[in-house]
């Protein structure tokens, strides 16, 4: 790759890959046109090389819209092309472990969505490919990404609320609670895997973890409220509905509750539902300490309610709208309370995933954090199976 420029504003082109073009395809792509705009510093530029889709002609609608020189319907393709030297990889859950280990095999970085695989084995699959071959992996945790919430985790850290005590992870939503929601892959457990354990719950464990530390151990339970679906007659993208389809079993879980023993000490609830009639991404947290307590919530997601003092009976809370001085917030708006979004937690994502590539180190959330969230989901689903209290392995 040769330098393009002069002085500061000297960066090194760096070929980039989608594989797999739905929703979070796109969501990749945008981020990767965006980067520059709010982190300029940057010392790449992501330009893009190919967008692999086995959709019949949903890869040239890609090319055709935001500039990818090539196509491919194969992703093998991508690992063979000298040319991409980074890769998102936006495909159906089961395909995620042959295709990160592939990629960094072939010395590509990866750029993954979670769950990372379908199970434990293959979060660590993933994560020792991409040690062994030595490059640089980011796991798709955005919610970790939001100024607000990395403001409490140094509200936390600090020692701002005391001693943490105990906290309520909240992640609710309704994609899937039409009846007549297509029986895509996302319910199958060959394709699949587990259901909201990986879809939602994955992010709280996330969370948890970024906030509190370790997780020591847990007992969960889960549901499948929605039993039965209706497959799809042609090719899906996101939550789409079907009718008239051959019903089938839906074969994972729509809930869990789980309760959490921190290693510190603290204690935790985790409750996750993607049936939620009246919920639109209802996630957030409440965490408690000995004195105070911070709150969040993603519909307002540039807001963080923070109780601190002295006072501990009776303490108010505050409205804190997050600014320039907390997280990555200074690079989207120059004053407080203006509103960042969805799309701009995968931005930042974008940008840390490529500093990672150009300085050689891990920056966000890193396959061995994925590691981690998978060994906590499947402690998870040992317990709803056993009934009983499950270690979480921390290595």
């Amino acid at each position: 790759m040769e330098n393009e420029g002069s002085g500061a504003a000297r960066r090194c082109p760096l070929g980039v890959a989608v594989v797999g073009f739905g929703w979070m395809g796109r969501v990749h792509t945008q981020a990767y046109a965006r980067v520059l705009h709010h982190f300029p510093r940057l010392t790449v530029r992501p330009e893009l090389v190919t967008v692999a889709e086995e959709v019949p002609g949903r890869a040239e609608e890609a090319a055709a819209q935001f500039g990818f020189a090539r196509t491919a319907h194969n992703w093998r393709e991508v690992a063979a092309d000298p040319r991409v030297h980074a890769v998102s990889i936006t495909a159906p859950n089961f395909l995620h472990r042959e295709i990160g280990v592939a990629m960094a095999e072939a010395g590509k970085h990866i750029w993954i969505e979670k769950p990372v695989g379908l199970t434990l084995e293959d979060a660590r699959a993933v994560s020792d490919a991409v040690t062994k071959a030595g490059v640089q992996g980011t796991v798709g945790f955005n919610y970790r990404n939001a100024p607000a919430v990395e403001t409490a985790r140094e509200l936390i850290t600090s020692g701002e609320i005391g001693t943490v005590t105990h906290v309520r992870i909240r992640l609710f939503s309704d994609y899937a609670a039409h009846p007549q929601g297509a029986l895509t892959w996302r319910y199958e457990r060959e394709r699949g895997g587990s259901g909201v354990l990986g879809d939602l719950a994955s992010h709280g464990v996330d969370l948890a973890r970024f906030l509190l530390g370790d997780i020591a151990s847990l007992t969960a339970d889960t549901a499948v409220f929605v039993p039965e679906r209706a497959r799809p007659t042609g090719a899906t993208a996101g939550h789409t509905l079907a009718t008239g389809g051959e019903p089938g079993p839906v074969e994972n879980e729509d809930y869990v509750s789980c309760l959490l023993r921190f290693a510190s000490g603290a204690r935790g609830v985790l409750e996750a539902c993607r049936v939620s009639v009246g919920e639109q991404n209802n996630y957030g947290f409440e965490v408690h300490g000995t004195r105070g307590a911070v709150f969040w919530d993603f519909r307002r997601m540039n807001e963080l309610g923070v109780s601190r003092g002295t006072s501990y009976q009776d303490q108010p809370l505050t409205t804190v709208h997050v600014g320039p001085g907390h997280g990555e917030y200074g690079a989207f708006q120059p004053g407080a309370a203006t509103g960042m979004g969805y799309d701009d937690l995968k931005v930042i994502e974008a940008y840390r995933f490529l500093r990672s590539i150009a300085e050689a180190t891990p920056y966000g959330a890193t396959p061995a954090d994925a590691v981690h969230s998978a060994a906590a989901l499947e402690a998870m689903a040992a317990s709803a199976e056993s009934r009983a209290w499950v270690e979480v392995p921390t290595s």
